[in-house]
């Protein structure tokens, strides 16, 4: 039986989650990467057991709770000399219940950002290659304009509408108290003060990062989206100021979904760039 202790990382795309991994990553003690197919595997494993399937009948609760645990523990196999293995995917805070009965006492650190600044990173990618139609989009009507690609990206089932709703579910759930939600911009800004903070979420010994020597970068992920860079990071960590390329009435409308600045009704962990806690607990 492996020791190895599950963190998972989740949030909205496009707000730091790749920079987080890479740092991470720096620790010898640590494994961390970009989205894993572990959650793709366990929503296709549920379907081949679920209700109304042919197995569902003979496969009971503790065999199908061993089955998920083993899909984690074969993926990370290579990594079992690790003491901690973070699993990356935006899936992660829909199914908050799995994860806390299979890893007790794990945590979920969710990368957020203000969503316009979501739509408009996403955008760049697309006008950066306008030689390239991206699979995000499943037709020409959805990549047809700027509108309609947002609207697309937003709807619920979608790149960021999707990570959105399931963030925000968790956010009120009742297992709210094992996230720690993190402001890009503050990441960005800040790293030295972010990664203390997420030692100690997690209660991990202290590592001193290199800021301003990380490597990270995917293109054999990147390229069947046919958006070119998604994953790459900056070899240092710096936060760059920029005009947004999103028109006025678009950024105004997404700019008023930050729904983790107010955490009334929520025991959620939040480090914002208005507020940065000297310690956090449950």
């Amino acid at each position: 039986m492996t020791h190895t202790k599950y963190h998972f990382i989740s949030g909205l795309p496009r707000s730091g989650s790749t920079l987080l991994a890479a740092l991470l990553l720096q620790n010898p003690r640590f494994h961390a990467g970009m989205t894993s197919p572990v959650g793709t595997l366990y929503t296709s494993m549920l379907h081949q057991f679920g209700a109304g399937t042919e197995f569902g009948p003979v496969i009971t609760k503790a065999e199908r709770k061993r089955l998920v645990r083993g899909l984690f523990d074969s993926y990370y196999a290579e990594h079992a000399e690790k003491s901690v293995v973070f699993d990356t995917n935006r899936m992660w805070t829909a199914h908050l219940p799995m994860l806390m009965d299979q890893f007790p006492g794990s945590k979920v650190i969710a990368c957020v950002r203000n969503v316009a600044w979501v739509m408009d990173s996403i955008e760049r990618k697309y006008a950066a290659d306008p030689y390239e139609i991206t699979r995000l989009f499943n037709d020409d009507n959805e990549r047809a304009t700027v509108y309609s690609r947002v609207e697309t990206l937003a709807l619920r089932n979608r790149m960021v509408g999707y990570p959105w709703a399931a963030l925000k579910s968790a956010f009120y759930s009742e297992h709210a108290g094992s996230m720690l939600l993190i402001d890009y911009d503050l990441l960005a800004q800040a790293p030295q003060k972010v990664l203390p903070l997420i030692y100690d979420f997690i209660g991990a010994e202290p590592f001193e990062h290199d800021f301003q020597n990380i490597q990270y970068d995917a293109p054999e992920f990147d390229a069947p989206l046919g958006m070119r860079g998604l994953h790459k990071v900056r070899p240092e960590v710096s936060f760059q100021e920029r005009d947004t390329i999103l028109p006025p009435d678009l950024f105004h409308q997404y700019s008023q979904l930050s729904f983790w600045k107010d955490t009334t009704g929520s025991r959620a962990n939040v480090i914002t760039a208005k507020f940065v806690p000297t310690a956090i607990g449950n």
